[in-house]
């Protein structure tokens, strides 16, 4: 009697954006996930990373493929942006399936590798970009029915692991002061006095119990400079100061909110952070 024929399942349909600066790069992808993935529809193709988080909350898709190197912020930085806006609760769409296209040499992938998600080095291979397309549509064909909320959790660990396996191998010096500039006058701040600091536009808003200070600069250039066990980063455009911390409350909704020492204002954690405060 012959052998059973393995039922195979069609290629789910499903909608993409693909988020890359360069444009041959991004058409090139496009014509062979189309070769590749006929069922696969490409929404939107986004040339910088901030148009990308906008156009995939705005089209909710099953799979973004985020260029890591984009003008405006970084690959893992729109997915983390992306995953702290994605809304939530009952009818909220999937997060979607992340594919990061990096120019990374080898043992730079290894955060990528141990992750639920998949990436591609330039130039992208056609045989790669195939069994990438594999195991999304495998994902996507399992996933059918399930929660959106869990799969958003499962989202959100597998960031917090990609977040920090990109540190660099060779931490920057710790700061012990920032200089902020105010007219001919530089004022020095000791870094221990720091209670948070805050994107805002160009610069950092540096904030400490008397006062605070605008120092030109972007938050991704202060932060590897922070000691990381004293400097929580609680939300994508805010550092906190550990110690700064006085209570931390979680409402019904899951929403976490800090109160300081020394600051009358509250901090909002996004959830892609709230896992620093569960409590012992």
């Amino acid at each position: 009697m012959p052998a059973p024929v393995p039922e195979t399942r069609p290629a789910p349909a499903a909608r993409a954006l693909i988020a890359e600066d360069e444009p041959l790069l991004a058409e090139s992808l496009r014509t062979d996930l189309a070769a590749l993935w006929p069922a696969l529809q490409v929404q939107a193709m986004a040339g910088d990373g901030l148009s990308a988080v906008q156009q995939a909350l705005a089209l909710a898709p099953e799979v973004c493929f985020f260029d890591i190197r984009m003008p405006g912020c970084t690959g893992l930085e729109a997915a983390q942006a992306l995953a702290e806006d994605w809304p939530e609760g009952a009818g909220a769409p999937r997060f979607p399936l992340l594919v990061f296209v990096t120019a990374y040499e080898d043992h730079a992938l290894q955060a990528f590798e141990a992750q639920a998600v998949d990436y591609l080095v330039k130039p992208v291979e056609r045989a790669r970009l195939a069994a990438c397309v594999a195991r999304l549509q495998a994902r996507l064909a399992d996933h059918q029915g399930a929660v959106p909320a869990a799969a958003l959790d499962v989202a959100l660990a597998q960031l917090r692991a990609l977040l920090g396996g990109a540190a660099p191998a060779d931490p920057a010096p710790r700061l012990q002061v920032i200089q902020a500039q105010v007219g001919s006058l530089v004022h020095l701040v000791p870094v221990a006095e720091v209670i948070y600091l805050e994107a805002a536009d160009k610069y950092v808003r540096v904030v400490t119990a008397e006062r605070e200070h605008l120092v030109r600069a972007s938050l991704r250039e202060l932060l590897p400079q922070l000691d990381p066990a004293a400097f929580w980063q609680v939300h994508r455009g805010t550092v906190v100061q550990a110690r700064a911390i006085a209570t931390a409350r979680r409402e019904e909704s899951g929403k976490v909110t800090l109160a300081l020492h020394g600051r009358p204002e509250k901090l909002t954690v996004s959830r892609l952070y709230a896992h620093l405060f569960k409590g012992m």
